[in-house]
C-alpha cells in the first residue's frame, strides 16, 4: 500500500507534492481536469525516479465522471494509501460584484470536490482499515480575506468537513487532516503585492516544497496519532 492520489497535481503545490513524494518512494497517481499535456510531462519526470506513476483526467466538480474514473482505477490497481485533495480554484471579486458562476464554480470545485472524490473512495478505504486523507485548505478559510467570500467559504467548509470525517474514520486507523497554506509561491500568487509579502512575519513567501514536506510527514507512520487537525504553513501570517 504505497499509492498516493494527488488531485490538482499539474502545477503549484500539487506538482511539488508529487515530486517530493516520488522522491520518498511513493507511487503517484496524478490528476488534472484539463491540462493533460502538462501532467504527462510531470509523469515522465516522475517515472525517471523509479516509482510507478499514472495519470487520471476528470472534472472534479462532475460527480458521475469523478466516481467512474476513480472506481475504475482502484478496481484495476487497488485502493490508495493516501488521498491528497489539492485541486482548487480562485475567482476573486468583492462580494457585491460577485457573479453567480464565480460563487458556484469555486464552491463546486473546492468544496464539492471533497465529496465527489471521497464519497466513492471512503468505503474501500474503510475496508482497507488504514489510510491517510490530507486536504488543502487555506489561511483564507481560517481568517477570511477581502474579495474572497466564495474562496474563504469553500476553504472553511473543508476544515469543518475534515474535522467531522476524522471522527468517523479514526476507529479504522484512517487519519484525516487539513493543511492551511498562507502565501505560497505558485501561479495563483504571482500578482500578490509586495506589501502583502512584507506583512508576513518571516518576510517571504513559502515554497511548495515546504508544504510538500508536511504532506510527507502526515503520510508517515509517525503521524498515525494525528487526526482532525488544521496545520498552518504561513510564516506566522494571520490576515
Amino acid at each position: 500500500m504505497n499509492d498516493v492520489l494527488i488531485t490538482g497535481s499539474s502545477r503549484g503545490i500539487g506538482r511539488e507534492t508529487a515530486l517530493y513524494l516520488a522522491d520518498m518512494g511513493y507511487n503517484i497517481i496524478l490528476h488534472c481536469s484539463k491540462n493533460k499535456e502538462r501532467l504527462n510531462q510531470l509523469r515522465d519526470e516522475i517515472s525517471q525516479k523509479g516509482v510507478n506513476v499514472r495519470v487520471l483526467a476528470f472534472d472534479i466538480s462532475d460527480r458521475d465522471e469523478t466516481k467512474k474514473v476513480l472506481l475504475e482505477d482502484i478496481e484495476k490497481y487497488g485502493m490508495y494509501y493516501g488521498i491528497i485533495l489539492n485541486a482548487g480554484i480562485a475567482k476573486d471579486n468583492p462580494f457585491p460584484a460577485m457573479e453567480d458562476d464565480e460563487w458556484d464554480d469555486v464552491i463546486n470545485i473546492n468544496l464539492g470536490g471533497f465529496y465527489n472524490v471521497l464519497r466513492p473512495l471512503i468505503m474501500p478505504l474503510i475496508q482497507q482499515r488504514t489510510g491517510r486523507i490530507i486536504v488543502m485548505s487555506s489561511i483564507s478559510g481560517q481568517c477570511g480575506n477581502r474579495g474572497q467570500v466564495n474562496y474563504s467559504a469553500s476553504k472553511a467548509g473543508l476544515i469543518g468537513a475534515v474535522k467531522a470525517l476524522s471522527l468517523e474514520a479514526a476507529k479504522r486507523k484512517i487519519t484525516v487532516n487539513c493543511i492551511a497554506p498562507g502565501l505560497i509561491e505558485t501561479d495563483m500568487t504571482e500578482n500578490i503585492p509586495e506589501e502583502a509579502v512584507k506583512a508576513v512575519p518571516m518576510k517571504r513567501m513559502g515554497t511548495g516544497r515546504e508544504v510538500a514536506s508536511l504532506v510527507n510527514y502526515l503520510l508517515s507512520k509517525d503521524a498515525g496519532y494525528i487526526t482532525g487537525q488544521v496545520i498552518a504553513v504561513n510564516g506566522g501570517l494571520y490576515l
